[in-house]
């Protein structure tokens, strides 16, 4: 399993061609997944919730770098689901689940952290999108933000959240940026 993960383009490997092509805008590569959970996991025995997980990228490279922890992937779109399982079984990954759905449908409090690379910006007029299998609208963008600034206001104290390319008032002021990465597009988050 190792090899996969002697560099991103390898890692991207694991997916078919047109999953690649998209992988520079769409999916955390295995490098920017691995500074992500060195924050998210301060203990073994996390769960860690990446909200859009697409193809999983995010999750198996985060489970391969801290097998002590459990991760999970929710996904709107059934095939990027699928892409996911079968690179995690490629990978022989223990730790990590995903999950085909909408977030909102789930229970947050049953994780500790968060990863978040600015899932519903697709639903802004005129962004790239990852294909054309789900309704966009400006209307589904607000719900979608100002549900998951709802259910962050509502975690506890120590919470933690890695944000990629999203907007501070995207996170509730009660969270505090304690580092940044890669030109401040990564950035940590705490519940305080």
């Amino acid at each position: 399993m190792d090899h996969w993960f002697n560099s991103d383009t390898q890692f991207h490997h694991l997916y078919p061609p047109a999953i690649q092509q998209l992988a520079r805008r769409h999916w955390t590569p295995p490098s920017v997944a691995n500074q992500a959970v060195q924050f998210l996991v301060p203990k073994d025995g996390v769960r860690i919730l990446d909200i859009g997980s697409g193809v999983g990228a995010f999750c198996l490279g985060a489970a391969y770098y801290k097998p002590n922890a459990i991760f999970y992937g929710v996904e709107q779109r059934k095939n990027l689901v699928d892409h996911a399982e079968a690179a995690k079984n490629v990978l022989g990954l223990s730790n990590v689940t995903f999950i085909h759905g909408d977030f909102t449908q789930l229970n947050l409090r049953r994780y500790d952290h968060f990863y978040f690379y600015n899932s519903f910006y697709e639903h802004v007029k005129g962004t790239p999108k990852i294909d054309y299998n789900l309704s966009f609208s400006e209307t589904l963008y607000n719900y979608y933000n100002r549900f998951l600034f709802k259910k962050l206001e509502e975690m506890p104290v120590g919470t933690r959240v890695v944000t990629r390319c999203s907007w501070e008032d995207k996170i509730p002021s009660t969270y505090k940026v304690v580092n940044s990465d890669f030109d401040s597009m990564l950035k940590f988050h705490i519940k305080g």
